[in-house]
């Protein structure tokens, strides 16, 4: 895309509340195949490959690859995303991007096993922040597999114009007293697998010429997801517990020129640890707790 393609897109839709308590059901499965593409994109070598033999264990977060939108290209967006006004609201804004969410889980899903998910959207609500105005989609999902395992997620995503120049939030410094902090190289073919693993084609984590020029960051963009998924094994990895609760939001965009940190922080006399992904620089760009039963 040239300075001069503009967004186009779906009218704003003034009706918001309409859009509340739309609901969408969907099938998928962590196929053996799709979960070979999933590891060799967010493992690492300090990580290890797990076990992705029919019936395994589904690491944590990895369902989210697991329900792909077959979208033909003439329904994306010219930011390659799947276009607005489907399932998700049409708010008359250029750019949006997962901002965080919240999980609750109960059993294991399963490599290879049928899933079945129920989104709804709970709430739209526009804001006024630093940035200018702004709107947050707050979608709830259930995820059950066949073999009993259940995930309950809220996901919010945050609708935004793309400025006229990159203009970069606060920094948050990383403390000092971590339990663990892991370097992971990141390039950009590493955003692409992960982008192929989930068929994710949005722009700006492939597409530098379009980063650059149309959404006016400096250098690709990590995945949000990719750095929770990453971020949650590092902390089961390193505390030997399996999470009851997890909750993540992004706080400052990562670039793929930099490497990606995964940091974690045990919260004293208590069954949590405070987690975050940071720059060699340390500063936060994700923040995120994991909380585990007795």
């Amino acid at each position: 895309m040239s300075r001069s393609e503009t967004f186009s897109g779906a009218a704003p839709d003034p009706q918001t509340d309409r859009w509340i308590g739309r609901k969408e059901d969907r099938s998928g499965s962590l196929t053996v195949e799709l979960a070979g593409m999933l590891g060799a994109a967010v493992t690492h070598p300090a990580s290890g490959l797990p076990d992705l033999s029919p019936g395994a264990e589904m690491p944590f977060l990895w369902h989210w690859a697991a329900f792909p939108e077959f979208v033909p290209m003439t329904g994306l967006g010219p930011d390659g995303h799947p276009a607005l006004g489907g399932f998700l609201p049409a708010l008359g804004f250029q750019r949006r991007m997962w901002a965080g969410g919240q999980l609750i889980f109960s059993g294991r899903l399963h490599i290879g096993e049928r899933l079945f998910r129920r989104s709804t959207i709970r709430a739209v609500t526009r804001k006024e922040g630093a940035a200018g105005p702004m709107a947050f989609v707050t979608v709830d999902h259930v995820v059950e597999g066949e073999q009993g395992g259940l995930i309950e997620e809220t996901q919010d995503i945050v609708y935004l114009d793309i400025p006229d120049t990159f203009r970069p939030p606060k920094r948050t410094p990383v403390p000092d007293d971590l339990q663990f902090d892991e370097t992971v190289p990141m390039n950009e073919a590493q955003l692409f697998r992960y982008s192929a693993a989930t068929f994710n084609a949005h722009r700006i984590h492939y597409d530098l010429t379009y980063t650059r020029d149309v959404e006016k960051y400096p250098a690709l963009v990590v995945h949000g997801p990719m750095q929770a998924t990453m971020l949650l094994d590092a902390a089961i990895r390193h505390t030997g517990r399996t999470p009851a609760r997890f909750r993540y939001r992004g706080v400052h965009p990562m670039f793929h020129d930099q490497d990606l940190r995964l940091i974690g922080r045990p919260e004293p006399e208590s069954q949590a640890i405070d987690l975050g992904t940071a720059t060699p620089e340390d500063y936060f760009g994700l923040r995120a707790r994991m909380e585990w039963e007795t």
